[in-house]
């Protein structure tokens, strides 16, 4: 490297740091010190190593990057900023503040370039896993000899924080196993913490833990040496078999009084620490968020030299259509996230009345995922080592541990990553992705699921062993406020069916809504009512489940399991000279978007209510009113057979027909 270049890139290293510096002090809030100890990584990435187009942030075969230390948020910002991306310097000035572009932690969907939230840590690592594997399953679908149109790698940048967190253990391991090869981690090795020293609790040697995990583990000892870093990176491209750690010492709050210390971790320098700085790196002291002419001039090359590398994909894209019109066709279907012509037609229907056999809906779900296998090939999930449990597995499809083109992905006991993966993936593009597990579990799972909605991805989340109806498994197993906790996400649909055909038509909608959707489904066999009804009803969250009844005298709300229980309860009320409506309802989220007229006719005010779910009660009161009964499940569950459990809990005809008969004598 010549002496000229290496100071232009120190120039427009330094650019960056105090584009950081500058927006967290100008704010009073932030973080720093990983801007300046990181801002080599960034420069090498987005100025050199990446391959990704500023006017087009979704072209589909960039390089993703990934910030899972996501406090770090400036770094990305200002990396955004002078690349060329429509992040004008107006908003890095509006860092942290209300309606900016520049929020306090990354938001995919506020910033352009910016291809995940991240922020909780470990996260952003485990969202980078699932879209390496991602990236692996559709190279494998769409590309052919001579056409790589999916040919692209997954970059993080981590922190200590990020590698203590469990969910890097588990998405890691799972990532060497499936030798997801294009995936490249760079760890930030600052030796500090928020707290102080990493000393105080994360001595083991991370080295030997990722190379356990069958990862291409390399080291930089200076976080300044961009040749070391460089090297490193393309060492990393170079390992087609294995993910990479490269394990880089930088030095925290880098230039500053506090280098090296967590003083400089989460909290603005301070007006005369900030002049230090700059005068440490030899950076005009007075002036504020300033980019020299040079560096501007440097970092402006890197446009031009996306938009060739994106017309020269588009014209080797056009090659492909051409010999390969079928896929061509399916692939930009899939990038533009529209599910296929007359897809629908798929959905099967299941028969109902007396005769008809009763149906788990975890089991209505496995058969309604294997009939439009072939016409959502986009598909692509598995379980958390519970497939046959949770039913979720093509049959005829391999996996994609052996098999690239699977698209069972077996998870193992890893529910938080599995779900993290699932967002990732969604993130990524192409695809749409399921992750699948015990109710309980979801428990583990929720920060992702949060994570999810908060992005607005297309993930689905899929849980099996929705209550109490379980049985012998017991409390441990049981699902109680799970329910309600879920549905208090904002931006999340949720879906509880009563039937094989109210499932059918809830995955009809987890599909169409392209949005995050979790599904609860039952262990139990459950009876199967009208398909027609289901398919007409569910689509508004809420629907009569006996329309001849026209004039109630009390309304009955059940969801899941307990639409049954509320139509047998229905049938004694009715012979005791009770009318009794009965309302299914699969999804809170849908039915509260419904107009108010909708509403307002199906549960009108004034005819008494009562709700029944094998759950906690907080929630219903919204429905049933304060005058109405809410019978659910307050406390912890019992190990017991699951008909038993429900009788004992209150879920049970003669609870239902007792409310029902207090509502109506008042």
């Amino acid at each position: 490297m010549s002496e000229r270049q290496n100071e232009l890139d120190q120039l427009s290293i330094n650019a960056l740091r105090f584009l950081a510096v500058d927006g967290v002090q100008k704010a009073n809030s932030g973080h720093p010190g990983a801007p300046l100890g990181c801002a080599p990584i960034a420069y090498l990435l987005f100025h050199k190593l990446m391959r990704h187009d500023p006017a087009d942030p979704k072209w589909c075969n960039r390089d993703r990057f990934v910030l899972s230390n996501g406090h770090a948020s400036m770094l990305l910002y200002g990396s955004l900023h002078l690349s060329g991306y429509d992040l004008p310097m107006a908003q890095l000035e509006q860092f942290r503040q209300w309606g900016s572009e520049t929020p306090g932690h990354p938001e995919r969907g506020d910033t352009p370039g910016v291809e995940v939230t991240t922020g909780p840590l470990g996260q952003g690592f485990g969202m980078a896993v699932g879209m390496a594997a991602a990236e692996k399953h559709l190279a494998a679908v769409y590309n052919r000899d001579g056409h790589a149109v999916v040919d692209h790698y997954t970059y993080v940048l981590c922190g200590d924080g990020d590698l203590m967190e469990g969910i890097s253990h588990e998405t890691a391991s799972l990532a060497g196993t499936l030798g997801l090869g294009k995936l490249i981690v760079l760890y930030d090795d600052n030796l500090i913490s928020l707290d102080g020293p990493t000393e105080l609790s994360f001595t083991e040697d991370v080295t030997r833990r990722f190379e356990a995990y069958h990862w291409q583990v390399l080291s930089v000892a200076d976080g300044n040496d961009l040749v070391a870093i460089e090297e490193a990176i393309r060492a990393g491209q170079a390992e087609t078999t294995r993910p990479t750690l490269i394990r880089v010492r930088t030095v925290i709050g880098y230039g500053s009084p506090k280098a090296g210390t967590n003083k400089v971790h989460g909290e603005a320098m301070g007006v005369e620490a900030v002049r230090a700085t700059k005068k440490n790196l030899g950076w005009p002291e007075d002036k504020s968020f300033y980019v020299p002419d040079e560096a501007r001039a440097n970092w402006d090359t890197v446009k031009p030299k996306g938009r060739k590398l994106h017309t020269e994909w588009d014209a080797g894209f056009a090659e492909y259509k051409k010999a390969y019109p079928e896929p061509a066709a399916e692939f930009e279907r899939a990038i533009a996230a529209k599910l296929a012509g007359g897809w629908e037609k798929a959905i099967p229907s299941f028969p109902s009345g007396a005769d008809a056999k009763p149906v788990a809906t975890r089991n209505a779900g496995q058969i309604v995922m294997n009939a439009i296998e072939k016409v959502v090939p986009e598909l692509f999930g598995g379980a958390a080592d519970l497939t046959a449990s949770t039913k979720t597995i093509f049959k005829d499809s391999p996996s994609f541990h052996v098999d690239p083109l699977g698209k069972n992905v077996f998870f193992g006991v890893r529910e938080f990553g599995m779900m993290a993966m699932v967002n990732g993936m969604a993130a990524h593009g192409g695809l749409i992705p399921f992750g699948s597990t015990f109710f309980i579990f979801s428990d583990y799972c929720k920060a992702a699921i949060r994570l999810g909605a908060l992005m607005g991805v297309h993930s689905l989340y899929v849980f099996t062993h929705d209550s109490v109806g379980l049985g012998e498994d017991g409390p441990t197993h049981q699902p109680i406020e799970q329910l309600m906790g879920l549905r208090a996400i904002p931006d999340l649909t949720d879906f509880r069916p009563a039937d094989a055909n109210e499932t059918a038509a809830c995955w009809k909608l987890a599909l169409e809504r392209k949005s995050p959707s979790f599904m609860a489904l039952s262990r139990q066999d459950l009876p199967v009512f009208d398909a027609e009804r289901a398919f007409a009803g569910v689509p508004k969250g809420a629907y009569s489940m006996t329309p001849e009844v026209t004039a109630p005298d009390v309304i009955l709300i059940g969801a899941g399991s307990e639409v049954t229980t509320c139509l047998k309860a229905a049938a004694e009320l009715k012979a005791a000279g009770i009318a009794a409506k009965v309302v299914s309802m699969p999804s809170f989220r849908i039915y509260d978007e419904q107009t108010a007229e909708y509403k307002a006719a199906l549960l009108p005010e004034g005819t008494p209510k009562v709700s029944l779910e094998a759950g906690a009660t907080l929630g219903w009161y919204k429905y049933v009113g304060t005058n109405g009964a809410a019978i659910g499940i307050d406390r912890f569950g019992a190990s017991a057979p699951g008909p038993i459990a429900m009788e004992k809990l209150g879920i049970s005809v003669a609870n239902v027909v007792e409310q029902a008969k207090r509502l109506v004598k008042k």
